[in-house]
């Protein structure tokens, strides 16, 4: 009996990169100033899908939602073991925080039917929440086990596993479907595989492949874009070379909960901490020197 899983990656700005030039001046990232990567713990979640894969059959949906550049994640994905990649991509997907975010995957998800497993990273690093796995498993409406380490025994429809939780770990039985969010120390991701590379280099989305049209023929008709666009795209699909690529409309997503107006997190202040200061201050290890200690960091607002 195969398992068919689904991954939710992320295409992340490299925040272990981040210098004044990376940043706005109302503090927040300026994203178009860090290079990109594929979510950290998201890769530990792929891996973790593809074990189960090559242990008992099925297959590995990957899934992201994102821009267009997202697609490098997707060949990421593909170069390392994923059978099938998608897309998910529209503007007015824009400024979704993790409530739109999880309703929109969750409504993708539904649209590819069957599934026994769902993993996700535990959070990604642009945003550091961990929200919309949990809430992506209440949306769907199936168990969720967060901090997963690993798969102890998967039998029929249910399924043991084993989640940290800080200072050891636990068992749980669930039944399946189920959804998992996976730590960075549950395994080592597999590196792209070489001959995948060569077979999937060329993979591309529709979105990318209308790029590439624009650039090399900037003067052309729509007309002639639209013939050319047609014809690669058909080409693609005879190579089994063609990512899907969805949008809003094709997975009956309600506008309401998407975007900015499915969004309710709002961001009351942004504050810029600058450390001025300079040299250190001597403390000795006195009673008196220990409550002089705590009374600044009173005053400083450090404490209280």
């Amino acid at each position: 009996m195969g398992y068919d899983c689904v991954v939710c990656v992320k295409q992340v700005p490299d925040t272990s990169n981040v210098t004044g030039e990376a940043m706005k001046a109302d503090g927040t990232v300026n994203r178009a100033a860090l290079p990109t990567i594929f979510n950290p713990e998201d890769l530990h979640a792929l891996e973790s899908a593809l074990m189960i894969r090559d242990r008992f059959g099925g297959t590995v949906t990957v899934l992201t939602m994102g821009p267009p550049a997202a697609s490098e994640v997707l060949r990421d994905s593909l170069y390392r073991g994923a059978d099938r990649v998608i897309l998910l991509t529209d503007r007015r997907a824009a400024a979704s925080d993790t409530l739109a975010t999880s309703y929109i995957l969750s409504a993708a998800i539904r649209k590819l039917g069957r599934y026994d497993f769902v993993f996700c990273g535990r959070q990604a690093i642009d945003g550091d929440t961990a929200q919309v796995g949990p809430q992506l498993a209440e949306k769907l409406g199936i168990p969720q086990v967060t901090y997963f380490e690993r798969l102890v025994e998967v039998s029929g429809q249910s399924a043991r596993v084993r989640r940290n939780v800080g200072n050891g770990w636990e068992i749980l039985e669930v039944r399946l479907p189920v959804l998992l969010t996976v730590l960075d120390i549950a395994n080592e991701p597999r590196p792209p595989a070489a001959r995948r590379v060569m077979q999937f280099k060329r993979a591309r989305t529709p979105v990318e492949v209308a790029r590439e049209i624009s650039e090399i023929a900037p003067n052309a008709t729509d007309r002639d874009r639209e013939n050319e666009l047609a014809r690669r795209i058909e080409q693609l699909k005879m190579n089994r070379l063609l990512m899907d690529q969805w949008d809003l409309d094709f997975i009956n997503a309600d506008m309401q909960w998407c975007g900015l107006s499915g969004s309710p997190t709002k961001v009351h202040r942004i504050q810029s901490i600058v450390l001025t200061k300079e040299g250190f201050t001597e403390i000795p290890p006195t009673e008196e020197g220990i409550r002089k200690m705590i009374h600044e960091l009173i005053v400083d607002h450090t404490l209280g």
